[in-house]
């Protein structure tokens, strides 16, 4: 009787880092993304802007008017750096919060996630039951699937991730993603990052 083969660890590719921004204050757009971009590299894709008017959620806290956007980033991140990259991103909402509002309410909502070919997983500090414990107090949402042609929503998906505008937003940044994994071929690579900010 032969032996069972012992499993292979294999090590996945890098995925894309995506970002999904919600304010009542434009301004905040640009000003959070030069703060982005000087972590993590230079921005690729940018969705379009559109109202968020899905749910009053964040309404006592960031009050009303608020507009979502999506972005992507050029450089490829390991899979395994979203919890810092969470970590990241939830001190910079503290930091407007308080330092530059002086009123202790969250200003801008801060959404990192990563792109595959196959799905969108969403970082959150929240635990629930689909939600897998990836450290740093931090948890990975499985919240799009990629089937027949495109995006495909879970049943907890949120809604704003299922509009027209972020379904083609993600499927550009899908084709831009498949481009630069054929590039690491070629030469280019991934990029490493801690927990320490710049």
């Amino acid at each position: 009787m032969k032996d069972k083969a012992v499993g292979e660890i294999k090590y996945p590719p890098p995925a894309k880092l995506i970002v999904g921004l919600l304010t009542g204050e434009s301004p905040l757009f640009v000003e959070v993304e030069v703060r982005l971009m000087a972590r993590f590299g230079p921005l690729d894709l940018e969705s379009t802007t559109f109202p968020f008017n899905f749910t009053d959620y964040y309404q006592k806290e960031m009050g009303s008017g608020l507009w979502r956007k999506y972005i992507s980033f050029r450089d490829l991140i390991p899979k395994e750096a979203l919890p810092g990259i969470k970590v990241f991103t939830n001190g910079l909402e503290a930091e407007y919060a308080g330092e530059k509002s002086g009123r202790g309410c969250r200003r801008i909502n801060i959404d990192p996630g990563y792109l595959t070919a196959a799905q969108i997983v969403l970082a959150t500090t929240k635990d629930y039951s689909h939600r897998i414990y990836l450290g740093q107090g931090v948890y990975g949402d499985p919240h799009l699937r990629y089937s027949r042609g495109g995006f495909q929503p879970f049943e907890w998906t949120y809604p704003d991730y299922r509009t027209g505008e972020a379904l083609d937003f993600f499927l550009r940044a899908r084709e831009v993603y498949l481009k630069a994994l054929r590039g690491l071929v070629e030469g280019s690579g991934t990029k490493e990052y801690s927990n320490s900010r710049p």
